[in-house]
């Protein structure tokens, strides 16, 4: 019975299988390790022979130019050392051709030929402090999909390696460069794509039932060989360990025993809701979202799903019943909600320090309609050409700059209380400073779309605080809000805005020009009252400015 986030049933075998008649002796096995400092391949070629009359050869070729070569005994490390080095990721997805040779006295047992490319994932510092993720020692800000990998004429199973190769596709000409690979191991040339067309891939270890020993033993078996499976793909950065909680158990032990078995790759103990403060990365889930999780000193933040914006497709749809957790009419507003969302996600990375973010879905799946493409996909349902605007950050409209950070930027004091103040509160030469003071957003944990750096628990909050305009500031002023339920906003004493019922996400309003009129150079006084009936809540405000286009430069 699918439904909701649960589909139809998979078993049996749905990745290529292949027979193939090899030597007695043979090569059983590559390791491809990149080790970009050294300017060299570590590779390891297993045999099922430890006789020392067999030797290994191995031949890189760029361009059918042999660029290094190393011979030595199999099943020990060889260092392939290159002449020439170029570096692969999303934008320059460059792989060096492998031919391997196993010989006995030199004449040649077996051979085979593979590929590798040249790239290192890391952890690092930037200018300001903030940790974020590295590729080849350059900052990256990853933008990706989930990615499901289901079918609906063969559900695990996609019909052909075109099909396969025409996701990736899509998602590259939309501009994404990063997909995670949902609690599924694909067929192998799904990675081959990734690597040849530049795609980075977290790859999620299948969720499991893990209640009994037998259980724990068969996943921890099934992840090695997830591993060993995929360890020689460039395009594969991180393995994601469990998702929110799924199956998990022994975090920590099992992060630390993964980062040992691939030192090359990041490790993401959970992610969504159950992070156990290990490994490389803190990830949260949040729908709609965005969000973004506090960078800590030794982990990057990332948003490891968000989004689900939902949009039906009657004649491409799999069942008469579709949903996401959010659902639009139509693509123009589905387009423009998907506009607004990414407006922030690239907020919350310059910001805040968010170094990945993963928007669910590239497809429809059964029931689900929140996917980039119908189940079939036959259809996008927003033109690639606005996805690359937007998921590369470049946004319509004139940039604005911040005057009163709200929490989703930054860190702001107010003066607040929860006790009903006089009746001009609200005034500019109110006297509130026997106030308590407290970091905004004010709020309750879990509540969506919010940033609670202060607790609010009661039904009602008043909050004032003094900002400072310069003459440029004073036209085409916008208030960025977030509440939950009724807020009051005045500016110098003014009614600015008045807005009924709770909203999920911050959202940018006009200030009327009675409001306006009211403000000056120097200094200005912002006066916000919420109230609060039921469920969660939240409250928070900014106020942003056109910035004024550059001047033109003579310089050449």
């Amino acid at each position: 019975k699918p439904e909701g986030i649960f589909y139809t049933p998979t078993s049996g075998i749905w990745r290529t299988v292949w027979l193939e008649p090899v030597a007695e002796v043979c090569i059983d096995r590559l390791k491809n390790t990149p080790d970009v400092e050294a300017r060299a391949l570590r590779l390891r070629v297993s045999a099922n022979t430890f006789a020392d009359e067999y030797q290994v050869e191995a031949v890189a070729t760029a361009g059918g130019r042999e660029v290094g070569r190393v011979t030595g005994l199999p099943n020990a490390e060889l260092v392939l050392k290159l002449n020439e080095l170029r570096l692969w990721s999303p934008d320059d997805p460059f792989l060096y051709d492998l031919r391997v040779t196993l010989k006995r006295g030199g004449r040649v047992v077996d051979s085979v030929s593979s590929y590798f490319g040249m790239r290192k994932i890391a952890l690092r510092q930037d200018e300001q402090g903030i940790m974020r993720i590295a590729l080849n020692d350059k900052f990256i800000f990853q933008v990706g999909t989930l990615d499901q990998g289901f079918w609906p004429d063969g559900l695990y199973t996609a019909p052909t390696d075109a099909a396969l190769r025409s996701d990736i596709e899509f998602l590259k000409e939309s501009g994404f460069n990063l997909t995670r690979k949902h609690v599924k191991v694909e067929p192998e040339r799904w990675y081959y794509w990734c690597d040849r067309l530049g795609l980075l891939v977290w790859q999620d270890m299948p969720s499991a039932n893990n209640a009994t020993v037998d259980g724990r033993r068969n996943f921890e078996i099934e992840l090695l060989r997830m591993v060993r499976g995929l360890e020689n793909h460039p395009s594969v950065i991180v393995w994601v360990l469990f998702n929110e909680g799924w199956g998990q158990y022994d975090t920590e032990r099992l992060t630390h025993w993964l980062k040992s078995v691939d030192p090359s790759r990041l490790v993401n103990n959970a992610s969504g809701w159950t992070d156990m403060r290990v490994g490389d990365m803190v990830d949260i889930h949040t729908y709609p979202g965005p969000d973004c999780p506090t960078p800590e000193s030794r982990r990057a933040a990332v948003l490891g799903e968000f989004g689900g914006l939902g949009l039906a497709m009657p004649e491409h749809s799999w069942s008469q019943r579709c949903w996401g957790y959010l659902e639009f009419p139509d693509a123009k507003t589905l387009e423009a909600r998907y506009m607004r969302a990414f407006k922030q996600v690239w907020a919350l990375h310059h910001l805040r320090g968010l170094s990945a973010a993963v928007y669910t879905q590239t497809t429809d799946v059964e029931t689900e309609c929140n996917g980039l493409l119908t189940y079939d996909r036959a259809v996008a349902k927003m033109d690639p050409s606005v996805l690359l605007a937007a998921n590369r950050g470049d946004f319509p409209g004139t940039p604005m700059k911040i005057v009163l950070a709200d929490a989703m930027v930054g860190r702001t004091k107010w003066r607040y209380t929860i006790e009903q103040p006089p009746e001009t509160w609200f005034q500019p030469d109110f006297d509130a400073s026997h106030w308590a003071e407290g970091i905004g957003g004010f709020g309750s944990e879990g509540t969506p779309g919010s940033y609670p750096n202060t607790a609010w628990k009661t039904s009602d909050i008043w909050l004032r605080r003094d900002f400072t305009l310069g003459p440029e500031d004073l036209s085409g002023l916008k208030l960025r809000v977030y509440h939950d339920e009724d807020v009051v906003i005045y500016l110098n004493g003014v009614l600015a805005l008045h807005l009924k019922g709770y909203i999920t996400d911050y959202e940018e309003y006009d200030i009327p020009p009675e409001a306006a009129a009211a403000l000056r150079p120097g200094n200005n006084t912002i006066a916000v009252h919420c109230h609060q009936t039921t469920g969660g809540q939240g409250v928070d405000v900014g106020i942003l400015v056109p910035q004024p286009a550059k001047a033109a430069s003579n310089d050449k």
